[in-house]
């Protein structure tokens, strides 16, 4: 599979939609992970990433501008003891609470599928690290229609245990920009992760992010040893 850099994936399209990133630090101590939100409306536009307990939630900028909140204000980020659960909307919820009921990820992603904003039928990506015995394993989801269709679901999980340290994996909702969004296709794709902190990591995401649809960001590196955190968030609006 190819790998490529940060900068050469983010730029190679204009509107990717919702993307997450998960992988290992080049040191092999930390899991890092990173969501950002892009838009093309108004609405979409006029969000932002605000903390809430150990995650974060999106709010709305101005409130006097929110037309609809459905599927624009949801938890991306949530934890679970020693799991970090990242995704593109409400489904957030429905994992947290049935893996807190003992199911597994794929099981709790079987209740949910794409949502409900045709004729785009934007895919529902979701994202899960796990850290254990000083290490970490994680898996990422996507719930897609089948070609367009929006009376068929297709649903794919990608796991990945004993991940190699210095690389990460990229999913996003959208193939490309277009009239209707034409949805993700194949596995994530593999990223080159930088020799480098966070706030290094942040400032080289945010860059290169499409300036006139990026919307917010948010980046997280966990302590595989003691699963303490730090994190970062980045919104245009201001």
């Amino acid at each position: 599979m190819k790998i490529m850099s940060i900068e050469n994936e983010l730029n190679s399209l204009a509107y990717h939609g919702r993307g997450i990133i998960i992988g290992k630090s080049v040191d092999g101590k930390k899991a890092i992970t990173a969501y950002f939100i892009m838009g093309r409306s108004e609405n979409s536009r006029n969000r932002v990433f605000v903390e809430d307990g150990a995650g974060i939630r999106t709010q709305a900028f101005d409130e006097s501008k929110m037309t609809d909140p459905h599927l624009i204000i949801y938890a991306p980020v949530r934890v679970l003891g020693n799991k970090t659960i990242v995704t593109n909307g409400d489904q957030t919820d429905t994992i947290y609470e049935l893996m807190d009921r003992q199911m597994t990820f794929e099981q709790s992603l079987r209740t949910r599928e794409f949502e409900d904003d045709a004729p785009n039928f934007t895919p529902r990506i979701s994202g899960i690290i796990r850290l254990e015995n000083n290490d970490m394993n994680f898996a990422m989801s996507i719930l897609k229609s089948a070609e367009g269709d929006g009376s068929s679901c297709q649903r794919y999980t990608f796991a990945y245990s004993n991940p190699l340290a210095g690389k990460a994996k990229f999913i996003h909702t959208y193939a490309c920009d277009g009239n209707p969004l034409p949805s993700f296709e194949g596995e994530p794709k593999t990223l080159e992760l930088p020799d480098c902190d966070i706030d290094a990591l942040t400032d080289l995401i945010w860059n290169n992010l499409n300036n006139d649809n990026k919307v917010s960001l948010f980046v997280r590196y966990i302590d595989l040893e003691d699963g303490s955190y730090e994190s970062r968030i980045v919104n245009k609006n201001k």
